[in-house]
């Protein structure tokens, strides 16, 4: 193995590693079925894909962000930490979308900057309106790693846009939410819905290998947690 893949490698899993440990401490000292998102608004909510290519000159290699359309989605609205409303916490937005073969993907937005650095970099602010959120890491697509994020643009309405590595940010799709909540049709059995984008993907946004061993373990770490749940 590459001197370089093998530091990025041993670093993502070292990552990985700490992240599970944040989210098992998290859960002894808030005991919870979810340490993390722990309670949050679940809603429908309408897609309105406009398609990238128009903005960014050339397609991505990705149907999601390539092509128009509308998808009717689930989005959860929450905090990470579950602290008091008046304390500032980290912000989530997740996005269920259904995929051509009866399946789901789900995108998961965390409160950032908006910058070439500072979208990568977690922010707790106390209101999301108006505030920038991104997927922090990146995807990997046909045209090179690829980040999402996600900013409000009015009320119940949110833009989604896109990037490719720290480049400038295109805008794909606007988000338009519903007073609805989702019904037991939207939520996955039990009467709870859990996001996951390691297991649940869009085609063409596939995880890096760096990626994967950093998320997979906290992810992991909270399924147990929900099954004891």
């Amino acid at each position: 193995m590459p001197l370089l893949a093998s530091v990025r490698h041993g670093a993502a899993s070292l990552g990985g590693a700490l992240l599970a440990t944040a989210t098992r401490a998290t859960s002894a000292i808030r005991p919870a079925a979810k340490p993390l998102h722990p309670r949050g608004r679940v809603r429908q909510g309408r897609l309105h894909r406009t398609g990238v290519e128009p903005a960014l000159g050339t397609a991505l290699g990705v149907e999601f962000l390539d092509a128009a359309g509308v998808d009717e989605v689930v989005v959860r609205e929450s905090r990470a930490l579950g602290l008091p409303q008046a304390l500032p916490d980290i912000h989530g937005l997740a996005i269920r979308v259904p995929n051509a073969d009866g399946s789901h993907g789900d995108l998961l937005f965390a409160s950032t900057g908006w910058g070439r650095v500072s979208r990568f970099v977690l922010t707790a602010s106390r209101s999301t309106y108006g505030r920038p959120m991104t997927t922090l890491l990146p995807y990997r697509t046909a045209a090179g790693p690829v980040l999402l994020g996600a900013r409000s643009s009015g009320p119940e309405t949110i833009e989604l846009a896109c990037s490719v590595g720290d480049g400038a940010w295109h805008h794909f799709a606007e988000l338009r939410l519903s007073e609805r909540d989702a019904g037991p049709e939207d939520l996955d059995s039990g009467g709870g819905i859990s996001f996951d984008p390691v297991l649940n993907r869009l085609p063409g946004l596939d995880q890096y290998g760096w990626v994967e061993r950093l998320r997979e373990p906290s992810y992991d770490e909270a399924r147990t947690h929900r099954g004891r749940g």
